[in-house]
């Protein structure tokens, strides 16, 4: 049902706006601690409620929907794109980019570069991904103006829009990583929690006190995500893993010592690729086809997952300096918006939280015009025959 048959429903007009409380809960008077505070807030329940006429019982009508049906007219698609779908088209398009980098190699094969010569068609994926990944090892470089100008269109687009895209399905997947991570730690706390307070009427801590110490190292409860340096070392963990994965096939397959292997994992990891080392052996070359693509991206995450560390720890000196220290005049004047002479619990937050970065003067004025539009009788309020009446 639409918002006008909804208005129709419920007899809605400009002169009689339904409130969503007691008129003395949103009345002109109230305070900002009533504002902020979680019970001041209406329940769904008293919404609908206000609904009914009072002391007459009415069945509801097949026509007529659920008033939970409101929250439907204002209720937008999460997420934008399904995971599926975001991996599928990340693959399609790789698999695209990737056949088209193939094919024009393969039948230009006589106008490439290169000493060491295995399967034309694993020779032809080898050079896209090192391509792509801009290492350039070296081994294989085109010779004639064609190829040259498709090496040149090839790397452009490799190292902007396939990156981007398979950067964001690296994200979706790290980000799937850290919601299981963080469900399983809340739900094996509340069960081992349970067993920790049973051992400590016992007389010991038990197994549910360290349990829940241990998620508390892993797991920012108040932010409700991964602690930063977690994940710092869960990615460089990864970055380890994948040298050392490069470094066991270079020494076994490409008959590398330990310190080439080594030496040849962190140069094509890096994406630094000298050039006097690179892959030579069929095995190789399809082994470096995928792992290069993988660990690339993953040293990249741990690049930027360090970046972030350092950032947050800056962010969160400056919370502590701006929660700690105390109010001036200057602040209390720089405060009053309405110029009052006094401020205001929601002037006091806004005024910190542009201290602390969190928000700029540009966002507020955003958010006041996106109220001024809502608010067409400028009463101040947002009324729900306002919001029906924006989505006519």
């Amino acid at each position: 049902m639409d918002a006008q048959s909804l208005l129709q429903t419920h007899a809605v007009t400009e002169s009689t706006p339904i409130n969503f409380a007691s008129s003395s809960s949103f009345s002109s008077s109230d305070s900002d601690d009533d504002f902020f505070a979680s019970s001041s807030w209406p329940s769904t329940t008293s919404a609908a409620s206000n609904l009914l006429p009072p002391k007459k019982k009415l069945r509801r009508s097949r026509t007529a929907p659920a008033l939970v049906s409101v929250n439907d007219l204002f209720e937008e698609s999460q997420n934008e794109f399904e995971p599926t779908s975001l991996v599928r088209q990340a693959s399609f398009l790789l698999v695209i980019y990737l056949s088209l980098g193939v094919t024009v190699y393969y039948f230009n094969r006589d106008h490439f570069s290169g000493t060491e010569s295995t399967y034309h068609v694993v020779d032809a994926l080898y050079f896209c991904i090192v391509t792509m990944c801009t290492i350039g090892y070296g081994d294989i470089a085109p010779i004639t103006p064609f190829t040259k100008l498709f090496a040149c269109v090839f790397v452009l687009v490799g190292f902007g829009f396939i990156d981007i895209l398979l950067s964001g399905v690296v994200n979706h997947v790290l980000d799937l990583q850290e919601n299981l991570i963080l469900s399983g730690s809340q739900g094996q706390g509340q069960g081992q929690g349970q067993l920790g307070s049973s051992d400590h009427k016992r007389g010991g801590f038990g197994f549910g006190f360290g349990f829940s110490a241990c998620m508390d190292c892993i797991v920012d409860v108040a932010k409700g995500r991964m602690r930063i340096r977690l994940k710092v070392g869960l990615a460089l963990g990864v970055v380890l893993l994948c040298i050392g994965l490069g470094s066991l096939v270079l020494y076994f397959f490409e008959h590398l010592d330990g310190v080439d292997s080594v030496y040849l994992a962190v140069m094509s990891v890096t994406t630094v690729g000298y050039g006097d080392r690179a892959f030579k052996t069929l095995p190789g070359r399809l082994f470096a086809s995928i792992w290069l693509l993988v660990s690339t991206l993953a040293v990249a995450r741990a690049f930027l997952y360090l970046a972030e560390a350092r950032i947050d720890k800056r962010h969160r000196r400056l919370t502590n300096w701006v929660l700690q220290r105390e109010i001036t005049i200057d602040d209390l004047l720089a405060a009053d918006i309405n110029n009052n002479g006094y401020i205001r619990k929601s002037e006091y937050v806004i005024y910190k939280l542009k201290e602390m970065g969190k928000i700029s003067e540009k966002d507020v004025k955003q958010i006041c015009n996106q109220f001024n539009k809502l608010d067409e009788s400028n009463s101040g309020k947002i009324t729900l025959h306002s919001l029906l009446q924006s989505h006519l």
